[in-house]
């Protein structure tokens, strides 16, 4: 049976400030992007003419009302996006490293995004889905968590595929320890898994990728398609007895990172979604990487997320 959406995504839906340069007097100015993981990824697939849901909760507040109309500009459905008369729609401060990565400071304590509850799901919208992707933010705090849970069960049972990444943001956890209890809880439930480098030494203990990658498809035999992000070196797919690798794009101009791993994971459910996870080839997995790689490298050199996903034919232009 033919689904209305192509992908559904659960999660946060937050204020990504980030630096944008210097006051006359001296003060950092701070420009407010829109921004949340999973909302990034369907803003990509949107690009890609993908047909996407959104399933979340803001906050009855000016940056509420700027994300509603961000995501309804991205052509994202939003009847599964709730708003909180009480609680304020979550920010986070995005410093940028010299390195170029970024380190994240939060307020969320608590923030709209986790007040979303299991009876307020729209399971109608879940169970009409090819994919269904999620991260951990979603499971940070026991309401939201009841809540992740149920909607993957009905996902499940309707026959869409399962998309995880981690995203793992420490601060936002009570433990270290409930985080990678999380983590392993998306892992056994996942087809398709985007994990970065730092996340899989988290849970694997080892830096080496293909050992790391080796316990988790030991561990975790659902996974149809591991990809580990490798940030500026590139990305790895480990598929059956597979390994492909396939490096970044380093052509300058890199302003900031933020929703690099988002835009490389819509990528490769765009693939997914004409190609399936069954069959595939060491050529047709290098392939997906590739615009994946490409993706990634173009949303770098804009900022913020949402706003600035690139369209296919600048992803295929690049790849030329």
């Amino acid at each position: 049976m033919e689904k209305k959406y192509d992908v559904c995504a659960l999660g946060e839906l937050l204020i990504d400030f980030t630096e944008n340069g210097v006051s006359e007097q001296g003060n950092p100015l701070w420009e407010a992007n829109p921004g949340g993981a999973p909302c990034n990824v369907l803003a990509m697939l949107n690009k890609l003419n993908r047909k996407t849901a959104f399933i979340g909760k803001i906050g009855r507040d000016v940056y509420g009302d700027q994300l509603r109309r961000t995501v309804e500009d991205a052509g994202i459905d939003v009847t599964g996006l709730l708003t909180d008369g009480e609680v304020h729609t979550t920010l986070a401060i995005v410093h940028k490293l010299e390195n170029g990565d970024r380190d994240f400071s939060f307020y969320r304590n608590p923030g709209a995004d986790m007040m979303l509850t299991a009876d307020e799901l729209p399971l109608s919208i879940i169970e009409d889905c090819r994919i269904f992707h999620f991260g951990t933010l979603s499971m940070t705090h026991d309401g939201v968590r009841a809540a992740t849970e149920k909607a993957i069960a009905a996902a499940k049972a309707a026959g869409a595929l399962i998309s995880f990444d981690p995203n793992l943001r420490p601060p936002l956890w009570p433990s270290l320890e409930l985080a990678r209890e999380c983590i392993a809880w998306g892992l056994a439930r996942c087809d398709i898994l985007k994990i970065a480098d730092n996340e899989l030494e988290f849970m694997t203990g080892e830096t080496d990728f293909d050992k790391g990658a080796a316990i988790l498809k030991e561990l975790y035999p659902n996974i149809k398609i591991l990809n580990v992000t490798a940030g500026p070196d590139g990305s790895y797919c480990y598929y059956g007895s597979a390994r492909v690798f396939v490096p970044a794009f380093k052509l300058g101009g890199t302003i900031e990172t933020t929703g690099a791993g988002d835009t490389f994971c819509a990528s490769v459910l765009d693939n997914v979604l004409d190609n399936g996870v069954e069959g595939r080839t060491e050529e047709s997995l290098a392939q997906m990487l590739r615009f994946a790689n490409a993706a990634a490298y173009l949303v770098t050199t804009k900022r913020g997320a949402i706003r600035s996903m690139p369209e296919r034919c600048a992803v295929l232009e690049l790849l030329k």
